[in-house]
Formats: structure tokens, C-alpha cells, sequence
């Protein structure tokens, strides 16, 4: 970033060799006679470091820094003038319009170390103020994205609920159908079981079905047919013996409503005997 430096003095013969001496030091210099054109050049130029004199006609150089101060706040801003004037100064280095007072004659290293100096300052400034505003676009981000997530959580807990209450549903209604329903997953255990598959495969509902192993259910046959994944969908229900009675069996492969690759068997009501009217019974919330 090029370091630019205005000089104020109605003495040319100053600014002249101010010029001279700053040059080695690579920085662009503007040069002013009065407070007045010095704050146009500042409304044309980006200048990071000022050096007013104290005594110019029109307008003094703490009035000309102080309206410097107001307009452009971010400049570090030097006062060169004689001993005699630091009283006069001093106000306007206790408000913050002038950063340091140096004196006539100056020292040549003295003045370039503080001008050295006040340019690491102004840089300082513009890095802090950059970072600022990165932390406030980053904080103003973030605060986005939280919001956003707030909304997603909001949604998903509110589909979950909604998920729930289905599935509540869909519990309440395979718990009333009159007919027998196992699912089967595919490590071959049970996943689902309504009441009258408990009251028909485990000893009058005495007992409970699900995470059980299939194997220790189902007998041989029925097992065996309902784990083979051959079950057309056109296929008609099958009858199988359980505990003597006789009992129409279905079968379909999971997977088209959900990610499960396991089996659906649904006992149904195929066949009028004693066993099933007694399913019938259990589902409705009679005795058997």
C-alpha cells in the first residue's frame, strides 16, 4: 500500500525541504499553503499522515487538524511548529486532533522515526478496522446460519411429531385388524407383530413376539416358505397347519414403502374355524 503524506505550511521553503527529506523514504508527498487547500486535497487523495505548521494565516493548524479529525479520523495527524506555540497545542492533543507536536527546527532522523511511526499507526487502523468488519460480515453470518439451523431443527422435530402421530396411527390400526401380521426383517428376526399374531403364535399372547428370532416361532414349513423371497404379487395365500388348525397364509417382500428388505407374512381370514374366530375376538377386545 503506498504510503501518502500531506504537508501544510504557508512557508514553501518549508514543505520544500520536508519534501527532500521524506523523498529517500519512498513516500508520496502532497503539499498545501493553507489549512484550506489542504482539506481539498484531502477530499481527492487517501493520505495517511499529515504535518501541519501551528502559525498560518486563515486558519491555524490545531483548527485545521481538528476539521481534519471530523472529516477523515483515520489519518495521524502531526503538528510542526516552535516552542513557543506548545501551549496552544496542547488542547488539541488532549482532545485526539493532533497525535504528537514536533518542533522547528527539527531533528532529520527524529522527525523520519515519527513519521516512521505515525504511518505504522494509520496502517494499524485500517488493518483493525478491516478486521472488524470481517468479524462483524463472519458474526452476521454465523447468526444466519444459526437461524437457519433453528428453522431446520424446527422443521424436522415438527415432521418428526408428525411422523410419530402416523405412526401411533398406524400402530392403532394393525393392532385392530382381524387378521395376523409379522414382519420379518432381514437379519430374521421379528420387527413388527400385531395382537392377534401374539395371540396366534405365541401361546394365547402370553407370550411377546417382537425381537424374537423367526426361527423359534414359525414352524419348519412356514419359515421356510416365507424366508425363500420367491412370493409373486399376484400369488394367492397358502395354507399351512398351526397347532392342528389350518390357516391361509400370505407373504410379500418389503421394500416399497420403506428401506427394509425384509418379509410381511399376514394370516388371514381364509379359513371359519375355531382359531380364527377366536383371533376375530382377541382383535375386537372379546374373550376367547
Amino acid at each position: 500500500m503506498e504510503r501518502t503524506i500531506l504537508l501544510v505550511d504557508d512557508e514553501e521553503n518549508i514543505t520544500a525541504a520536508l519534501t527532500r527529506l521524506l523523498r529517500r523514504d519512498g513516500y508520496n508527498i502532497l503539499r498545501a499553503n493553507s489549512g484550506q487547500e489542504g482539506l481539498a486535497l484531502l477530499a481527492q487523495n487517501q493520505v495517511g499522515v499529515i504535518i501541519a505548521d501551528q502559525r498560518m494565516p486563515g486558519m491555524t493548524g490545531t483548527e485545521f487538524l481538528t476539521k481534519v479529525r471530523e472529516l477523515h479520523p483515520d489519518t495521524v495527524r502531526i503538528v510542526l511548529s516552535g516552542y513557543t506555540e506548545l501551549n496552544s497545542v496542547t488542547d488539541a492533543i488532549n482532545r485526539g486532533a493532533v497525535y504528537k507536536f514536533l518542533t522547528k527546527p527539527w531533528e532529520d532522523d527524529l522527525l523520519l522515526a515519527n513519521v516512521q511511526e505515525a504511518f505504522q499507526r494509520h496502517e494499524m487502523k485500517i488493518e483493525n478496522a478491516r478486521l472488524t468488519q470481517e468479524l462483524q460480515k463472519a458474526i452476521s453470518e454465523l447468526r444466519s446460519v444459526n437461524q437457519e439451523l433453528e428453522q431446520r431443527v424446527e422443521f424436522k422435530t415438527s415432521e418428526i411429531m408428525r411422523n410419530m402421530k402416523v405412526l401411533q396411527i398406524s400402530q392403532e390400526i394393525l393392532e385392530h385388524l382381524p387378521v395376523a401380521v409379522i414382519g420379518i426383517g432381514e437379519d430374521g428376526w421379528i420387527a413388527i407383530a400385531n395382537r392377534t399374531a401374539h395371540h396366534v403364535f405365541s401361546a394365547g399372547g402370553s407370550k411377546a413376539l417382537i425381537g424374537e428370532a423367526v426361527r423359534d416361532v414359525l414352524p419348519p414349513d412356514l419359515l421356510n416358505w416365507a424366508l425363500s423371497g420367491v412370493h409373486p404379487e399376484n400369488e394367492g395365500a397358502k395354507p399351512f397347519f398351526v397347532d392342528g388348525h389350518e390357516i391361509a397364509c400370505r407373504c410379500r417382500s418389503m421394500g416399497e414403502f420403506s428401506r427394509s428388505n425384509g418379509v410381511l407374512l399376514i394370516i388371514e381370514a381364509g379359513m371359519q374355524t375355531e382359531l380364527f374366530e377366536n383371533w376375530l375376538a382377541v382383535s375386537q377386545g372379546g374373550k376367547s
